[in-house]
């Protein structure tokens, strides 16, 4: 115990190391309270956006307290459906800045209403949300590099290295417990405002506890990188360069040319080209001969064939028709996106296995289902939602039947997906499988040591 109060007391000797300890503990606060508020702002939104919602489906409601025609009914009233942050978005937000987190649908076409959504900021989509996530992958490896370059060179500059060799306790074992401690006051600043933002959010523990481990993997990868780099430099300033190239390398330009190789490999159109196929396949239809439209929509749909002809010159049902026609077509295309996300995704993954920024990033995310699985997964319940409107009105629209409060008050229910992402296991053995590469190459470097 006393050994560890000196190694203590050595540690923080340095005000550089105090300093650097003091302005990472208040950078992870800052992120954690920055995004708690985030969290909460959305949540806040989405409160004043159910309001309005209400108060518009009950206006609609007011005009058809007589009854009236479904497909009038079916075009005013929107359908609200939502995606609320989970508990642990407030430690990665991802993508939750730049997609939307709800959506009114009515029974149009269903591709042109989640798409013409995909607004981006793209000053937000460049800098990225200053969360833990961006603390602990961008800014704790600094810090790591600020306490571990001087290691030894620090020893030899002071001509305390042959003292420290000629102690009887070996040196490798010193060095261990030396790192060791910096280790365990580093993961604590990290950690410390963490918990308390779990708290306040939430979080369940199994979730808190991975976090938790996956914060500490990252910095044991750092500390032993720094390790190895700090036992064979022979100068303070040299194991700074050498391990800030380390960190520039591993963290932004190997990423970057990862990220762009794969963008060039995996092409992906934009989201707004499916809205506006969508929307040109629907007005093309006004100038084809209604019948041709409905022959189109009654081979998806063979189910309402039998249903009255039409016999005016505009009907509602001819004009949903002609919308879903208009998803139809585009159901190809929507499909080739959907994959090329999807591949784009599982190959930034698997540059995860050497890549440990990556790694975090995808556990994080997909942890606080904050990544693109997470919008995905909530653009098909949407769709389902849709489907399930489209089940619950085509019955009064193609059999022509009223609709009235009764009806208004049996309107499907948007139904909310589970709160809360599942465990990347992959990229959780990626990132163990780096520390333990780094760790073992640092133990090795250190046993090396000479004076």
């Amino acid at each position: 115990m006393n050994t560890l109060k000196l190694e203590l007391r050595l540690a923080l000797h340095s005000r550089l190391a105090k300093g650097a300890l003091l302005l990472l503990l208040a950078l992870s606060a800052l992120a954690v309270w920055s995004c708690l508020h985030a969290v909460d702002q959305q949540r806040q939104a989405l409160v004043r956006i159910a309001a309005v919602q209400r108060a518009d489906v009950a206006a609609v409601a007011h005009k058809y307290r007589d009854g009236g025609e479904a497909g009038y009914a079916a075009y005013s009233t929107p359908h609200l459906t939502d995606h609320p942050p989970a508990p642990l978005a407030f430690a990665a937000f991802g993508q939750r800045d730049v997609q939307p987190f709800a959506l009114r649908v009515r029974l149009l076409g269903l591709q042109a209403q989640l798409y013409e959504s995909e607004s981006i900021n793209p000053e937000l989509a460049a800098a990225g949300r200053f969360d833990f996530a961006f603390v602990l992958v961008y800014l704790a490896p600094l810090f790591v590099i600020a306490l571990m370059h001087d290691l030894v060179a620090g020893e030899r500059e002071a001509g305390r290295l042959r003292l420290v060799h000629a102690l009887p306790v070996p040196g490798a074992r010193l060095w261990r417990r030396r790192i060791a401690l910096r280790f365990v006051l580093v993961v604590a600043a990290l950690a410390l405002p963490l918990l308390c933002g779990a708290a306040s959010a939430g979080v369940a523990a199994g979730h808190m506890l991975l976090v938790l481990a996956i914060a500490a993997l990252y910095m044991a990868f750092w500390f032993g990188m720094a390790a190895a780099v700090a036992a064979g430099v022979r100068t303070s300033a040299g194991g700074a360069a050498v391990l800030l190239a380390v960190f520039v390398v591993l963290t932004l330009v190997l990423p970057t040319l990862v990220n762009g190789a794969i963008g060039r490999a995996v092409p992906v159109s934009k989201g707004a080209e499916l809205a506006l196929a969508q929307r040109q396949a629907v007005h093309t239809a006004w100038d084809r001969p209604k019948e041709e439209t409905m022959a189109q929509f009654f081979r998806t749909h063979p189910e309402w064939r039998d249903t009255p002809a039409l016999t005016e010159k505009f009907q509602w049902k001819w004009y949903y028709a002609m919308h879903q026609a208009g998803d139809d077509a585009v159901a190809g295309q929507v499909d080739e996106y959907r994959a090329a996300l999807t591949a784009r995704e599982r190959w930034t993954g698997h540059s995860g296995w050497l890549l440990p920024s990556v790694a975090v990033q995808a556990v994080l995310h997909r942890l606080a289902d904050t990544d693109l699985h997470g919008q995905l997964a909530y653009l098909d319940r949407v769709a389902a939602f849709h489907k399930q409107l489209r089940g619950y009105f085509y019955p009064y629209i193609f059999n022509e039947r009223s609709f009235g409060p009764a009806q208004f008050a049996g309107l499907p229910r948007w139904q909310r997906g589970a709160a809360g992402g599942t465990v990347a296991l992959g990229a959780v053995v990626a990132l163990a499988l780096l520390a333990a590469v780094a760790g073992g190459a640092g133990s090795a470097a250190l046993r090396r040591v000479r004076p």
